[in-house]
């Protein structure tokens, strides 16, 4: 299991008592410790190291969230079919360094690796919207700002939310992670409400381009624990990286998942296209610049980013769905931030509204259900 070692711990004055700040001082007595104030990290500037972003993940700032935990999917862009999917983030930043990852961008300029102390406000905003409309099917994740499970051997958060949503039936919690950061989910009783889903790339894509993530086998490993468990699991195949022989790579991959994991256990499958802003695109060149995600096609989309061209990602997404329909048949499987017309060309439909993405993912026909 890959170990998170900050080099320096931060807590906001007036947060040193919180539940998870002491778990966290707890298990890393050795760490430098310093209280800062409030707004500590704004008024700070940007180290002036020669990768500064990189810096930032070793420095662990803890402080409350003060805006909304819950909110609407970034992926439910105007003109794009979205899933109707919710996220809450209790990090912001992330241990892992994969070279496409959008938070190169978007947290460019932010100098620490955060954790959010106030884990009751989060359940109690959850609490408000899930049990307020009991008619509505909630689909939440909390890997949209860092890596759901990462750290979790540190940070603890997973023994408040899975029984939090194991004790709802309107609602299912998904956590996604690269990593193999499983035990502490493994004494926990998910009641068929928690999905554990694992981000997959062929294993030469995994040791290449997504640097400190758990490997390809280890992945595979801690999906039959959780599943094991009693857990239901995911996998998103997103984003596809074009290199060469990838057919053969993404063919094995998905033979070895399906091979070793029980399908009928599987909530969902996601595939995406690579997709980049112009400005992650110059982050990616400045901070891997032996990557290879870059030497494939891309255009400009209508959102502003830039994805493998149409004709070969639908090419892609034929060939990859297909495969999954082969070796898993009833997985219910959806494309992230794709157009209708994608849509159309390798599924041959488009879905009529977004809660019909939505009613297909959280109600899934599953074995023990």
């Amino acid at each position: 299991m890959h170990t998170y070692q900050p080099s320096e711990i931060l807590i906001e004055q007036g947060e040193e008592h919180t539940p998870v700040v002491q778990r966290v001082l707890t298990r890393l007595p050795h760490v430098p410790v310093r209280l800062v104030e409030k707004d500590w990290e704004r008024k700070t500037p940007v180290a002036s190291e020669h990768d500064p972003f990189a810096v930032g993940k070793r420095r662990l700032l803890f402080t409350r969230q003060r805006s909304p935990f819950l909110e609407h999917c970034p992926a439910g862009t105007s003109g794009l079919v979205c899933c109707n999917y919710f996220v809450v983030s209790l990090i912001s930043n992330c241990s892992m360094d994969c070279s496409y990852c959008f938070l190169q961008e978007y947290l460019a300029n932010n100098p620490t690796l955060k954790v959010f102390t106030n884990a009751d406000v989060l359940l109690g905003e959850l609490a408000s919207a899930v049990d307020r409309h009991p008619e509505r099917h909630f689909r939440i994740g909390t890997g949209e700002l860092s890596d759901s499970l990462a750290l979790d051997p540190l940070l603890g958060f997973s023994a408040d939310l899975v029984p939090f949503f194991a004790a709802r039936r309107n609602a299912l919690l998904e956590l996604k992670t690269k990593s193999d950061s499983v035990s502490g989910l493994l004494a926990l009783d998910p009641k068929d409400r928690v999905v554990v889903s694992w981000s997959m790339t062929p294993p030469e894509i995994i040791d290449t381009e997504e640097h400190g993530t758990a490997s390809f086998a280890e992945r595979l490993a801690a999906a039959r624990q959780v599943q094991a468990a009693g857990y239901k699991l995911g996998f998103h195949f997103d984003p596809l990286i074009e290199y060469p022989n990838w057919e053969e790579g993404y063919r094995d991959t998905i033979e070895r998942i399906f091979s070793t994991i029980d399908a009928r256990r599987v909530a969902w499958v996601s595939v995406g296209s690579l997709r980049m802003t112009p400005a992650l695109r110059t982050a990616v060149r400045r901070r891997f610049p032996r990557t290879r995600i870059l030497s494939g096609e891309q255009v400009a989309c209508g959102d502003g980013k830039w994805r493998t061209f149409q004709a070969l990602r639908v090419k892609m997404y034929r060939t990859i769905t297909g495969w999954l329909k082969e070796a898993a048949p009833t997985v219910p499987m959806y494309m992230c931030m794709e157009t209708a017309a994608v849509w159309e060309k390798v599924f041959g439909h488009v879905p009529s509204s977004d809660k019909e993405v939505a009613r297909t993912l959280t109600q899934p026909n599953l074995v023990g259900v």
